[in-house]
């Protein structure tokens, strides 16, 4: 088996206290989600993975399975998959099952322990694919790297779960732009959620098991491991509801009382019932997703729903 070639883009440590106190000087307080996304984070959102009522995964993975052929016909032999946020690997090992003989894999992540772990494991199940492990936030500027094999076909760039969702509007146009550059001469399956039932959205954002909420306040875990700021962890809890006139869910962790909480010589003070905004999750029409793409400059291709249209994947020429 071939190494995996790491490669560090990772911002500096030192940006998760900065986030923070900025983020909390806000009005409203927030806190980027990218920084829920430690160990600890990455194997909590594993778990979102598996609940009943987080139907993303189930529904993304059987049109991933059902149209492997087709994904094969757009890519091309050869090809250098690109894995923005890729988490366990676990659907892109679907993608490359399908694909014709690809030469690359780079799986790009902002844990490093986890995608190391991921990388090595995939790397091991796949000895003829040459794996680039991509640490690094997608939203700011890293370059992909030059492969060793001289065979390489097209870029095809990999964005499953809807995570793309996750962005602004303004992020959106700004990390399709750089991705379109990337991956010029190829292209980019991704994957949306789709507007649905606000009912359907908010239960699977505010599963039984309290899965997401664990995932999302694990942001606060972090910053009193870290940063010593002295969140009373009871004292706040995950809160997920639907805003349909911005379409998206709005995700945020709310202060149950009246407190302040120190970080350093900052302090930051909390009424009962404020908000601290952590993500937005952004759901779509196919032609909503189709008119922001072709405005960073792709070419929109196909798309694929299941019956229930709760989910698609899109192939966007580059």
């Amino acid at each position: 088996m071939k190494p995996v070639q790491f490669h560090d883009f990772a911002p500096p440590a030192d940006d998760f206290r900065q986030a923070v106190l900025a983020g909390l000087a806000e009005t409203p307080k927030r806190l980027p989600s990218r920084f829920i996304y430690d160990a600890r984070g990455s194997r909590l959102f594993e778990a979102i993975l598996e609940v009943p009522e987080y139907y993303i995964p189930r529904v993304e993975i059987a049109l991933l399975r059902a149209h492997g052929a087709e994904f094969a016909a757009l890519a091309g032999p050869r090809a250098y998959v690109v894995d923005y946020g890729s988490g366990s690997g676990r659907k892109a090992r679907l993608l490359l099952d399908a694909l014709a003989a690809p030469a690359v894999y780079a799986p790009i992540d902002i844990s490093r322990e986890h995608l190391l772990s991921a990388a090595e494991a995939l790397a091991a199940d796949y000895p003829g694919l040459e794996v680039h492990a991509i640490c690094a936030d997608f939203l700011r500027p890293f370059t992909l790297p030059v492969p060793r094999t001289a065979a390489a076909g097209k870029h095809i760039g990999f964005f499953p779960g809807s995570t793309i969702g996750n962005m602004t509007p303004a992020q959106r146009a700004q990390f399709l732009g750089a991705a379109r550059t990337m991956l010029a001469g190829g292209g980019f399956l991704v994957g949306i959620d789709l507007k649905k039932d606000p009912a359907i959205l908010r239960a699977a954002y505010n599963d039984a098991r309290g899965a997401s909420a664990a995932f999302n306040t694990n942001i606060l875990v972090r910053a009193n491991s870290e940063l010593g700021a002295d969140f009373d962890l009871a004292a706040f809890r995950h809160r997920a509801e639907y805003d349909a006139g911005q379409g998206r869910m709005e995700i945020g962790i709310e202060s149950l009382r009246a407190q302040t909480v120190r970080i350093g010589d900052a302090a930051f003070r909390f009424d009962a019932g404020e908000i601290i905004v952590t993500q937005y999750a952004y759901k779509f029409t196919t032609d909503e997703f189709a008119a922001a793409a072709a405005a960073a400059g792709f070419a929109p291709r196909q798309v694929w729903t299941d019956a229930d249209r709760m989910f698609a994947i899109q192939f966007l020429a580059a």
